[in-house]
Order: structure tokens, then sequence, then C-alpha cells
């Protein structure tokens, strides 16, 4: 990377390596679609706990949306990711990438 180049800023909200793997699962889903809470913390292998600390975190930065409703008498929880999520986790995606590709060193 060239001296006048500074390496590309990396949102850390989403650095987290937890809070990465939580927005990339979501990123797969649709716009508008939304994943439970249990099948998504079984996916991450993480505890409930753990996953409603991130979850909290991304929800406070505005990238995930959390919907609490009911099936029946049990309380279920949706987690979406928001448009401004997607956006976030494309913009660090870029700069990993260019990170990653300056890497090499002077070319």
């Amino acid at each position: 990377m060239s001296a006048d180049k500074a390496p590309p800023d990396l949102d850390p909200v989403i650095h987290a390596q937890a809070r990465l793997r939580v927005v990339a699962a979501l990123n797969v889903l649709g716009d508008g679609d939304e994943m439970a809470f249990g099948p998504l913390k079984d996916l991450l292998g993480m505890t409930a706990g753990n996953l409603s600390v991130h979850l909290t975190k991304l929800e406070d930065a505005g990238y995930v949306r959390i919907n609490k409703t009911h099936k029946g008498r049990t309380p279920v929880t949706f987690v979406a990711l928001t448009k401004r999520g997607r956006l976030a986790f494309d913009d660090y995606t870029k700069a990993i990438r260019a990170l990653l590709d300056n890497a090499g060193g002077v070319q």
C-alpha cells in the first residue's frame, strides 16, 4: 500500500467476530426475510445470551431488526438484516477486499 493511501476503515460494529458471523448469516436471506432466534443461535453455535448481546449491538447500530411475537402462546423472536445493515456489510466486505488486495506490499 502506498504511503499516501491509508488502509480502509473497518466498521467496528461488524468487525467483531461474532457480529460478523451474525451479519454474514443474515445477509444470505432475501430482503424482508427474517430468521427465528433459535435456528440462528444453532446455526452460529452461540449461546442465547451471547447472541442476544451481539444482536442488541447490531440493533443499536440500525443493522438488524428484531421482531418479538407469539406463535400461539409461545414467544418467538425473529431477526432480519435492515437495508442499512446490508449496505454496512457490503461496505465492510469491500474494505476487507481492498485491505487484502493491498496486503502483498508495494506492487
